[in-house]
């Protein structure tokens, strides 16, 4: 496994135009691999995200289980004379996993439930809004992820038996496009998550950062990265 991370040159058209799409994006991470990963099945799989600091800088996050060559996104969205992209070795790392150990984490995600508005009538996928259902929505994932997330106790929760988990909610997108050969419009409602967990499957967790989190990965969603505590 591989990660990588490109910062985007968002002054330059080419990358405003992949910024806008997240089919183009797709499109743009997929043609990084001579030979992309088959979608689907239970293994590995490609994932991306973006991600946007206070210094305006933007970021391209891959993991993947090939080792991506970024040179068409450097002519096309970052600065080909100066810049290239980092990739890690993710293997050890995922490796040394083990149960217990506290990371700082990010995940965009699409959180979603399926509702039925009348009697008899089929399931619908919908989004989560607000962040108290999105919240649920990430805890719900927690014991087949391997992974809970960080409590604050009573003294540190700003609203009390509200504010309980050490996590921040933010960054909320609503994303429109057609798919190709679809006149419908596809939403898709993307969130981040940046909190604090505890592993406890280390081969379940292994499993989360590596398959992606929930629906909407071809779209920027399901990637789980971590940072030191």
């Amino acid at each position: 496994m591989y990660l990588t991370r490109f910062r985007i040159n968002t002054g330059r058209v080419g990358a405003r135009k992949l910024l806008a799409s997240p089919q183009t994006m797709h499109a743009a991470v997929m043609t990084s691999f001579a030979e992309p990963p088959a979608p689907g099945g239970n293994g590995p799989r490609v994932l991306w995200r973006l991600d946007a600091d206070g210094n305006s800088a933007t970021h391209l996050c891959i993991v993947s289980p090939l080792r991506p060559d970024l040179t068409h996104l450097v002519e096309q969205a970052g600065w080909p004379t100066t810049a290239r992209w980092d990739t890690f070795d993710y293997t050890p790392f995922l490796q040394r996993l083990t149960p217990g150990d506290t990371w700082s984490f990010r995940l965009t995600a699409n959180p979603v439930h399926s509702i039925r508005r009348n009697p008899g009538e089929p399931t619908k996928v919908t989004a989560h809004i607000g962040p108290a259902h999105q919240l649920g929505w990430l805890l719900k994932q927690q014991e087949k992820g391997g992974f809970r997330v960080s409590e604050k106790p009573p003294g540190k929760q700003l609203i009390p038996g509200h504010d309980t988990h050490d996590l921040l909610i933010h960054g909320r997108r609503q994303l429109r496009f057609a798919k190709k050969g679809n006149k419908d419009q596809v939403t898709v409602v993307a969130v981040t998550f940046d909190g604090r967990l505890h592993v406890t499957d280390p081969g379940a967790f292994r499993a989360t950062l590596t398959r992606g989190l929930g629906r909407a990965k071809a779209y920027g969603c399901g990637l789980m990265t971590l940072a030191k505590d």
